[in-house]
C-alpha cells in the first residue's frame, strides 16, 4: 500500500502540491485481501484550505465509504509522518495502524517532535510502523522542494 501512497505523492507533486499520499485499507471480510477503502493526496493549494492533507482526506472519504467516523479495522498509510492535526485526526478516527514512510523533522508528531499516536494519556492508541520506503519518500519531498526553491529564483 505503501506504493500506492507513493504514486498518490508523486501526482501532487506533480500539480504543485507537497508530494504526500496516503492510502486507508483493511482486509476484505470475503477475500481476505487488502482492500482499499479511501486515499489521496495533499490539496492545500489547489483547495486554499489549510486542512487539506492527504491523511485528513483519506480519512473523511473513508468514513464517508464505511458509514462510521470509527475505522476501527482500518490501516493508513502515508508517505509522510503526520503533523500534529493528522495524528490527532488518527487518533479520534480510532485507526488502529499506521504505516508512514519518512520522518518529518518540522511538523511530525507520530515519533519525531511529539508521541500523540502512541500517548497513554489518550483513550487510543495506534501501532506506528515507521520507515517504509523511507528513502524514496524523503527523495520525492527533497526534490519537490529543491525544484520550488529553483523556480522561485
Amino acid at each position: 500500500m505503501m506504493s500506492r501512497a507513493i504514486e498518490l505523492a508523486q501526482h501532487a507533486a506533480s500539480i504543485d502540491e507537497v508530494p504526500v499520499g496516503a492510502v486507508i485499507y483493511r482486509n476484505a471480510p470475503d477475500t481476505g485481501q487488502n482492500q482499499i477503502i479511501a486515499e489521496a493526496s495533499n490539496r492545500r493549494e489547489i483547495d486554499q484550505d489549510p486542512t487539506a492533507h492527504a491523511e485528513i482526506i483519506a480519512i473523511r472519504h473513508a468514513a464517508h465509504a464505511l458509514g462510521s467516523w470509527r475505522l476501527i479495522d482500518c490501516t493508513i498509510a502515508v508517505t509522510l509522518e503526520p503533523c500534529p492535526m493528522c495524528a490527532g485526526a488518527l487518533v479520534n478516527a480510532r485507526i488502529p495502524r499506521l504505516v508512514y514512510g519518512t520522518t518529518d523533522p518540522n511538523m511530525g508528531c507520530v515519533d519525531t517532535l511529539h508521541r500523540l499516536c502512541d500517548d497513554t494519556r489518550f483513550n487510543h492508541r495506534l501501532q506506528i510502523i515507521p520507515g517504509i520506503h523511507a528513502d524514496q519518500c524523503a527523495k520525492l519531498l527533497t526534490d519537490f522542494f529543491q525544484q520550488l526553491r529553483r523556480t522561485r529564483n
